[in-house]
């Protein structure tokens, strides 16, 4: 399809969950991942007449830290309102969010785009109770209510993306972010972090901003981007018609059929009847809080990232990659805060440790190799005790199954390095005596047959002899 003379407009909405033990109005545990349906209510978060909600005073202190790592401003007084809707999920029949004066506004953040960056604008971040899960079956539908209530922020960009990438980048850097901070775990597995992506379409060159769809409940960043960019097709087609999407609408997303699908004209502030919310006091956030939490900010992942870059010399896709988690960040610097030395660590992380963990389907805080234990065995390599093959193979394999240390294991198997020349020089002799063919296309100018030799000696040795000093003794054998 011909998308030479058009440009794709997209905006994100991120709904994060909360960080917090509790839901946004009531003591209800925040937690029902694992829980019966229906398990974590209460009359506040089921919406019983004459129940009066509290403010969680961690979901605003966790919203105001989100705020200051995104650069909003956060202004000294922000209201809840009540969103009016009527839908199964939605017990109150309301939502308790805010409107026209959210917790904050106006902020940015910066993507990496295979090395670019781009500033990304922040519209508003604002708080408010999620909604219950519907789970639809043959003959009706079931309610969960555990997650109604749930203390959520809501994240709005400006439409600043032009392509199903750049949503995915963004949406990347926002999770970071948030589980930096610690304002949000952001599992999209436990539906902790979804998105709505709105998209329209325009002529290249033109500023205007024509009736967008918006794609709602997406869970996944593979969601995400596959829907934008069907979305961006299917209005293309559209101009391509002579008949561009003329009235805005929501539409829905299916990952079996990979295709958006309609679901109604989308509502606007009129339809939600938006009121202050009459039983919640207006937020007041001082100056001096907003200096304790900047305080309380870490070191966030765009500025981790570039110290990665300068400090040791990683890659730009290496140091994303570690900086976009915290948990990898964290067990990465460990490890070279022990071995002191950070490119053999980052080699051992990234392609041996990410490996078993993505093969046992395990994360980062799951390891059984701790970061002290893979520093050792850093170290080790580092300082010529074992070779690296024997490392990465029989060593880390048994730490990994095992949880024992790698000094543990060295020791008992007999691992260490050949360190006696002597012996090696015997081995190195039997290689020779065993091989005449290779010695003799090694002398009319085979370099492999070289190689083969060297190989013949780790093998005879279980890659126990060190490389460099097993290359130099033939060398001189050979003459």
């Amino acid at each position: 399809m011909n998308d030479s003379k058009y440009e794709a407009v997209i905006g994100l909405e991120i709904h994060a969950q909360i960080a917090t033990q509790s839901k946004m109005f009531c003591s209800c545990s925040s937690d029902s991942f694992e829980s019966e349906p229906n398990e974590n209510v209460c009359p506040i978060c089921m919406g019983f007449p004459g129940q009066l909600p509290v403010i969680n005073e961690e979901a605003v202190k966790k919203g105001v830290k989100a705020s200051l790592a995104l650069n909003c401003t956060v202004p000294e007084w922000s209201k809840f309102d009540r969103k009016n809707y009527f839908y199964p999920d939605l017990p109150k029949g309301f939502q308790i969010s805010q409107y026209d004066q959210p917790l904050a506004e106006t902020g940015w953040i910066e993507v990496d785009l295979d090395g670019e960056k781009k500033k990304i604008r922040i519209h508003r971040l604002h708080l408010e109770d999620d909604a219950g899960k519907l789970t639809h079956i043959p003959n009706g539908t079931l309610c969960d209510y555990n997650r109604s209530g749930v203390a959520l922020m809501e994240i709005v960009s400006e439409p600043d993306m032009r392509n199903a990438k750049e949503a995915g980048a963004y949406a990347r850097a926002m999770q970071a972010i948030l589980r930096s901070v610690d304002a949000s775990n952001a599992d999209m597995e436990k539906g902790m972090m979804r998105f709505d992506a709105s998209v329209s379409i325009r002529p290249k060159g033109d500023e205007k901003l024509y009736p967008r769809a918006e794609i709602k409940n997406l869970n996944s960043f593979r969601s995400l981007e596959s829907a934008i960019a069907y979305e961006i097709n299917r209005q293309i087609g559209l101009w391509e018609e002579g008949n561009p999407q003329s009235k805005e609408i929501t539409v829905g997303w299916t990952d079996a059929k990979g295709k958006t699908y309609f679901l109604r004209d989308k509502e606007g502030a009129d339809d939600y009847r938006y009121f202050p919310e009459p039983d919640l006091p207006p937020i007041n956030v001082t100056a001096d809080f907003i200096d304790e939490m900047k305080k309380e900010l870490p070191e966030l992942p765009s500025e981790k990232r570039e110290r990665y870059l300068s400090d040791y010399g990683m890659s730009e896709a290496e140091a994303l990659l570690v900086s976009n988690d915290t948990e990898l960040a964290d067990y990465f610097e460990q490890v070279v805060q022990i071995s002191g030395d950070a490119k053999r660590s980052l080699t051992f992380v990234l392609t041996i440790l990410l490996g078993f963990l993505k093969k046992n389907g395990l994360e980062v805080h799951e390891s059984p190799v701790s970061a002290e234990n893979l520093a050792e065995l850093v170290k080790l390599v580092a300082d010529g005790k074992i070779s690296l093959n024997i490392a990465k193979g029989e060593v880390f394999e048994e730490m990994f199954e095992t949880g024992k240390d790698a000094e543990a294991i060295v020791k008992a198997k007999g691992l260490e390095k050949m360190s006696d020349e002597g012996e090696l020089e015997k081995i190195c002799q039997e290689v020779i005596d065993e091989n005449p063919q290779s010695i003799e296309d090694y002398k009319s100018g085979k370099e492999a047959a070289f190689f083969f030799l060297v190989g013949q000696v780790m093998k005879k040795t279980k890659g126990q002899a060190d490389a460099k000093v097993a290359t130099d003794i033939l060398k001189k054998l050979v003459g």
